[in-house]
């Protein structure tokens, strides 16, 4: 089984990634990362690893075939069967809740299995 990350290096970002490793499911499930910001590198397998001691051994990157983070992230959770996306979230204003197309979104509405949202501890 698979759990599909939509990674940002941010503290949403790194609080989706901390409840991937937690994640209920089978032992040694691979944890997939899929860059969820257009332009924005991933951790390799190894660094992601060194940061998140949970993911040794079972972490991957995958990288849509398509430009939109959201539509990416939706892809590679469908074409590896994943039982799970786990995304992180962030507060927005009324006015950039109008304006910004959101990635959290499209992949709430357009993922195919279940979908786990985050929000950093504020405590960490």
């Amino acid at each position: 089984m698979t759990v599909v990350v939509a990674y940002a290096d941010s503290e949403p970002g790194h609080a989706a990634v901390r409840a991937a490793a937690q994640a209920p499911g089978p032992e040694g499930e691979t944890v997939v990362l899929v860059p969820a910001v257009r332009g924005e590198s991933v951790p390799t397998p190894d660094e992601a690893a060194a940061r998140w001691p949970g993911l040794a051994g079972r972490v991957e990157v995958e990288h849509g075939d398509v430009g939109d983070p959201s539509d990416a992230v939706v892809q590679v959770a469908q074409r590896l069967g994943a039982r799970l996306v786990v995304l992180g979230l962030r507060a927005r204003s009324p006015v950039g809740k109008l304006v910004f197309g959101s990635t959290a979104q499209r992949i709430l509405l357009d993922a195919t299995c279940p979908v786990l949202a985050v929000k950093p501890d504020p405590a960490a």
